[in-house]
């Protein structure tokens, strides 16, 4: 298998919620090849997709209840420190919660984390350590 990674999808339990809080408050936009039951978001190199967490469930042949950490954290690394704060302070006012505030981290870097409607925890980083090419991703050595 190739190293690449094309596509990330989160089951989701309100797939209108969570369109409007991509959509709106993070201000993505929404790939043409969308539809009524899923949402498609190009990124900086990998498709982002939310489909219902029941179909999702279904389809990967799971159960679709579960509690607590989900395992996995998402991230945008941001160009410096400032860059952190002044995202979350964007996204506090418009009543994202925050769950980490902005602030020092042990790996030498700045981070905070925030959730999207269905508890997701999302990270917005400045990693000195991590490069980004011409095209804004990070290359890594």
């Amino acid at each position: 298998m190739n190293q690449n990674l094309h596509l990330i999808t989160l089951g989701v339990r309100d797939l209108e919620e969570s369109k409007k809080f991509y959509a709106e408050t993070l201000g993505w936009k929404s790939a043409s090849a969308s539809g009524d039951d899923v949402a498609f978001f190009q990124t900086s190199g990998v498709v982002f997709a939310i489909y219902p967490r029941e179909k999702l469930a279904e389809d990967a042949l799971v159960s679709p209840e579960g509690s607590g950490f989900s395992g996995i954290t998402l991230a945008y690394n941001a160009r410096s420190e400032a860059e952190v704060d002044e995202i979350i302070s964007d996204l506090k006012s418009k009543g994202v919660k925050i769950v980490k505030e902005p602030q020092k981290a042990f790996w030498g870097g700045y981070s905070s984390y925030f959730s999207d409607p269905d508890d997701y925890r999302w990270e917005v980083a400045y990693n000195p350590f991590f490069p980004f090419d011409e095209n804004g991703n990070l290359k890594l050595e």
